[in-house]
């Protein structure tokens, strides 16, 4: 009976060290937090460089609106004189 329990004890300890060693190399595997931490770096430098990139765009269309809204009032203006020249005649 002991000799059964003590091959029963041996064979449950070796399945549980090749289980527990298989788990350790799937963990090995795994990103550790140095590599989250790393990843969140390089994210988050990108983020920034992808919104100043986005800032600028934004800053020229704007520019762009007011320029043509300048543009648009002074033919306006130049219709109207146009059209009081016109009327003089």
């Amino acid at each position: 009976m002991e000799d059964k329990m003590f091959e029963f004890m041996t064979k449950m300890y070796a399945e549980m060290t090749n289980r527990f060693d298989a788990i350790d190399k799937k963990l090995d595997s795994k990103a550790d937090k140095n590599d989250i931490v790393r990843i969140e770096n390089k994210l988050d430098n990108t983020t920034k460089a992808l919104f100043d990139g986005y800032n600028q765009v934004y800053d020229k269309v704007v520019a762009v609106e007011n320029a043509l809204n300048d543009l648009s009032s002074k033919v306006e203006k130049q219709e109207v004189e146009i059209k009081v020249i016109k009327g003089g005649k």
